[in-house]
């Protein structure tokens, strides 16, 4: 996991290995795989604040429910593949993000998925909305990309 500059923010590289138990009939990651890794390159990324994914959850039960899901599918990954994801936020609001989680196959940098996720910061307590935190929109903003 790494943070490189990108056109206007950072952009966190998370490389997540595609396993056995991933793949489909057809020997490809099965398409639904794509939105797990997303959320895995998620919580790699919230990984860079004290106590991390963990903590939002367990300790200041802070959320991040998915609201919208889309992707592309360019490429296919397969058993043994090794997919680069490189996250960036692409808009802050109130209590909602978007992030743009770009994977290409790490072996020959073909791309293979865009994944668009937008999540709603909620209280898990009550399941209602809140103003993301000043510590998350900060590590966010530092993310940020126009491109």
């Amino acid at each position: 996991m790494t943070a490189a500059p990108g056109a206007t923010g950072d952009v966190f590289v998370f490389d997540r290995h595609v396993r056995f138990d991933e793949v489909d009939a057809a020997q490809i990651l099965f398409f639904a795989r794509f939105f797990n890794y997303a959320h895995d390159a998620m919580e790699a990324f919230f990984g860079q604040l004290p106590g991390g994914y963990v903590d939002l959850i367990n300790t200041r039960k802070v959320g991040l429910p998915a609201v919208h899901v889309e992707a592309d599918f360019i490429n296919p990954l397969r058993f043994g593949d090794v997919a680069r994801i490189e996250v960036v936020v692409t808009r802050i609001g109130r209590s909602s993000v978007a992030f743009r989680h770009t994977m290409t196959r790490q072996r020959d940098d073909a791309k293979v998925a865009v994944v668009t996720h937008v999540c709603a910061a909620v209280d898990l307590a009550h399941m209602k909305s809140v103003p993301i935190p000043d510590d998350m929109r900060a590590l966010m903003t530092r993310h940020l990309t126009k491109a």
